[in-house]
């Protein structure tokens, strides 16, 4: 059967035609699962742009997701992931490529899993339990340490052996429990319980030594979380793991890397320790040493003073000033009385220039009527009128012979 041909070389199809059939034909197949591995993620702005490609065969096509659809995708995806995306093809005639915008996407197999871990990760840090402040500091040097682990394992090894070499009088209370299948949450929570009532414990270490994601999920078990949060005593979560972290490692109030590590972090070295005090010492000792030698140099040098070597030239030397002070106060004060002597008799003399007696004293006289007011007019007077004549020295009486007037 011949392949049927649309168009004619004289009378072909434009490319803008092209491009909307293609856009046509596959909006019509609507929206559609698709399954496959994320071997491209790039985020750009908040959009991201990648490529899903065949787990079986060599066929590859090009996703994107929008922001406003990335904030409602539940769990994290990265390349290497297998998804399923319900995604609905998309031809751009523009640029003349198709593209599989993607409404949904979850994980394979663990899809669900993960979407519920992560809705469980966001509620328990609304509520708080992440917070830092709320995290309880290790004691220094716990008097009991409890361990919950499980029986005969490496992680019981490890965390024993690293901290009785750190600090060789560490005291443990080992709880034993299932650290993987159905038993792990209600094992731990009875192990949790013993140590918690226990009041020689001072921190809790639940370890293991790693595993796939499937194996820890007891891990992140609301259950045994909220008992870790709830919990007294300060717990270490020591899965020895990396990635995949179980959320026992977010709510607990700190996560070692390794049991290894856990066993560094809940006792000091008793070598570092020792090493501190030496050096503690050492600088104690040097500035106690330079203290009492720079005080000794003060009290020298406050000997060597003269006030203290001959301490009378005090007194000498006050006394020095004391008669220089008394000479001076009695030279003010022989001025003082010169001074006032002077203006004393500047005084009196002003006193006597402006008295009657100086005037008498120059030959005048003072004239009084029998009545004893002063006579200053002439016409006044009447010829046979007695008259009391003052001089500078002594008094006359007299009498009005006769009266001339001044014209």
């Amino acid at each position: 059967m011949a392949e049927r041909i649309t168009g004619t070389p004289d009378e072909p199809w434009s490319v803008e035609r092209l491009g909307a059939e293609l856009k046509g034909y596959i909006g019509r197949l609507g929206h559609l699962w698709v399954e496959g591995e994320i071997t491209q993620w790039s985020n750009s702005r908040g959009n991201v742009f990648g490529k899903l490609k065949d787990v079986t065969a060599d066929a590859t096509v090009s996703f994107n997701v929008w922001s406003s659809t990335l904030s409602r995708i539940e769990g994290d995806f990265k390349q290497g992931d297998r998804a399923v995306m319900l995604v609905k093809p998309d031809y751009w005639p523009r640029a003349g490529t198709l593209s599989m915008v993607t409404q949904q996407m979850r994980h394979v197999g663990l899809g669900d899993l993960l979407a519920r871990l992560e809705a469980l990760r966001r509620a328990l840090a609304e509520e708080g339990l992440f917070d830092a402040g709320r995290k309880r500091p290790l004691p220094f040097l716990p008097n009991r340490i409890g361990l919950i682990t499980g029986r005969d394992s490496d992680a019981e090894k490890d965390v024993l052996r690293n901290a009785q070499l750190r600090w060789p009088g560490v005291e443990f209370r080992v709880e034993h429990a299932a650290v993987q299948g159905d038993q792990t949450v209600p094992t731990v929570l009875a192990a949790l319980a013993l140590l918690e009532a226990d009041p020689e414990v001072d921190v809790i270490v639940i370890a293991r030594g790693g595993g796939d994601f499937q194996n820890l999920l007891g891990f992140s078990d609301e259950r045994l979380l909220r008992a870790v949060a709830a919990a007294t005593t300060p717990i270490v979560s020591a899965i020895g793991h990396e990635n995949d972290r179980p959320l026992l490692d977010d709510v607990a109030d700190l996560r070692a890397s390794t049991p290894t590590d856990a066993a560094k972090r809940v006792v000091p070295d008793v070598a570092e320790e020792l090493n501190r005090i030496a050096q503690a010492r050492a600088q104690l000792r040097a500035r106690v040493t330079q203290h009492v030698a720079r005080e000794a140099e003060r009290l020298e040098a406050f000997r060597t003073r003269p006030s203290l070597a001959r301490p009378e030239t005090i007194i000498e030397s006050l006394g020095d000033d004391l008669a220089r002070l008394t000479a001076r106060a009695d030279e003010l004060t022989g001025r003082v009385v010169d001074l006032g002597g002077q203006r004393l008799d500047h005084l009196r003399q002003t006193l006597r220039a402006l008295s009657p007696q100086a005037t008498l004293d120059r030959g005048y006289a003072v004239v009084q009527t029998a009545a004893g007011s002063v006579a200053r007019d002439a016409a006044t007077l009447t010829a046979g009128e007695a008259l009391l004549v003052t001089l500078a020295s002594g008094t006359l009486d007299a009498e009005v012979r006769a009266a001339h007037p001044q014209p």
